[in-house]
């Protein structure tokens, strides 16, 4: 995704002959609300494990009618620079962590009906976006960053192990409305879709099972 956002700044300082007039430089807070959702997950078991020994088994969540699907509101700072009254470069920092509710279930081994139960709660912390945006008139810009958060993984799982703390990478784009104010003030209304991408961990217990989530967007 890094690829996408230095393509970007490409095309918008690759013409030499432009001359770029001295940035002016804002900075501002953001509220949004929107719908996060994991489509993807999955769980591996490979070697030998109680699923089948000697075999790898993927379960997949999407095939067991389960999904994951979360609404949210958020509070941001931002900073950026505008250069010709055209071309934008800014970051977007969440400085408060967004909480997951706490999933819990009861699992049974395979030996003698043992059970045992899983909690698991994530906080997504360091939500950041470098972004750059183009106008494309007085008041309309399109934009398109690159977006990384880490997910803080708070899990008290039946075996005693863990899978650990994770960073999400992504790209947003976007459509914009923004307009200046007589007092130097301005107000914006911005529409954004984001994609993360996957990631994989490991049970730190268990070295044979292993979770996998990805389809993440919003």
């Amino acid at each position: 995704m890094k690829k996408i956002f230095i393509t970007i700044l490409a095309m918008l300082f690759a013409t030499s002959s432009y001359a770029i007039e001295r940035p002016q430089f804002s900075a501002g807070l953001s509220l949004s609300a929107g719908v996060f959702e994991a489509d993807g997950a999955s769980e591996k078991f490979t070697g030998n494990h109680s699923s089948g020994a000697g075999s790898d088994v993927t379960k997949k969540a999407s095939s067991e009618g389960e999904d994951a699907e979360a609404l949210y509101g958020i509070g941001s700072i931002f900073l950026e620079a505008k250069f010709n009254d055209k071309f934008v470069l800014g970051v977007d920092y969440v400085p408060h962590s967004l909480d997951t509710e706490t999933t819990e279930n009861t699992q049974t081994t395979t030996t003698a009906s043992a059970t045992g139960t899983n909690k698991v709660q994530i906080d997504f912390e360091d939500y950041t976006t470098v972004y750059a945006a183009v106008y494309l008139n007085e008041n309309v810009y399109a934009k398109a960053g690159y977006v990384q958060v880490d997910a803080i993984t708070n899990e008290v799982l039946a075996t005693g192990g863990s899978y650990g703390n994770k960073t999400f990478d992504g790209y947003t784009l976007g459509l914009g409305y923004n307009r200046d104010l007589d007092n130097g003030a301005f107000i914006r209304f911005e529409g954004n879709y984001t994609d993360f991408d996957g990631v994989t961990a490991t049970n730190t217990a268990d070295t044979t099972k292993s979770i996998t989530v990805n389809g993440i967007n919003g």
